[in-house]
């Protein structure tokens, strides 16, 4: 296959000649106003210039979009992004992230998580995938696709889905997973205090040092965490980290952390890579 930059913008075939195999992503997207952040997003595009070569496909999970079977999105040329927020600047309603379809990539992920009995559809990028797609990738040149969550999926499972498509790394495809590791926005502080909570630090932390060690069954177990139940009344900006986790495969104990901090008193902006 010829190499995206010659013209084919969906290949995904592997380079063959790399020496490391493409890294995985989990990013902290927080607000959708990153999108027009550029303070914000220079550390985005940073990481991703960190890269070791441009991938030559995207395949992002995101927090945004729960769908069982598993379902991937559109691979038509043009498909609209999915605006799924409201009480937004309009500025932010008019970003655009035009990036190309990616049909051998959906057809590789077809074959790769058939026992997830794959199925396609007609939906565009949510805010999960494009708000940070805009900085990772500021020309839309990557090939993106996107691949539901299954809700009915428990912890487990996701780090499976996750290994079942971890070979797409030696074909040079970034899998990106996009959520938060604390996301409660009934507990932001818009106050501008610049406190930080203190179950936030704590599950944070947490999640670091799980991280940092390889616990894998921790991680599938974050229940016993320290402020978990504070930082997740709901868990699904929490699981896309499982996916990223299994997609790592050897590579999860070999973790850096391109973005940390914190927004609002309490949303974790760590960002993991693994390998």
């Amino acid at each position: 296959m010829q190499d995206p930059g010659n013209g084919n913008t969906d290949a995904v075939a592997s380079s063959g000649s790399s020496a490391r195999r493409m890294p995985v992503g989990f990013v902290g997207h927080g607000s959708p106003m990153i999108a027009l952040d550029v303070a914000r997003g220079a550390e985005l595009t940073a990481w991703s210039k960190a890269l070791p070569r441009r991938p030559r496909a995207v395949l992002v999970i995101s927090a945004h979009w729960e769908d069982a079977p598993l379902t991937l999105s559109s691979i038509s040329p043009g498909t609209s992004l999915v605006y799924d927020f409201s009480g937004f600047p309009d500025a932010l309603y008019a970003a655009r992230h035009d990036a190309p379809a990616a049909p051998e990539l959906a057809q590789r992920v077809m074959e790769l998580a058939a026992p997830w009995r794959p199925r396609t559809s007609a939906r565009g990028l949510d805010h999960g995938a494009w708000t940070v797609l805009t900085h990772f990738d500021p020309q839309a040149s990557w090939p993106t696709l996107q691949v539901s969550m299954p809700y009915t999926a428990r912890a487990e499972e996701l780090v499976a889905l996750g290994r079942a498509l971890e070979p797409l790394r030696d074909e040079d495809v970034w899998i990106l997973g996009s959520g938060n590791i604390t996301h409660n926005l009934r507990r932001l502080d818009r106050s501008g205090t610049g406190e930080l909570a203190t179950w936030a630090a704590d599950f944070d932390a947490w999640v670091e040092h799980a991280l940092s060690s390889g616990a894998v069954d921790a991680l599938c177990a974050p229940e016993r965490a320290p402020g978990w139940a504070i930082a997740h009344p709901t868990p699904e900006h929490y699981r896309p980290l499982l996916v990223a986790l299994g997609a790592a495969g050897g590579d999860v104990a070999t973790v850096r952390f391109p973005v940390v901090g914190f927004d609002l008193g309490s949303l974790s902006r760590r960002s993991v890579e693994f390998g």
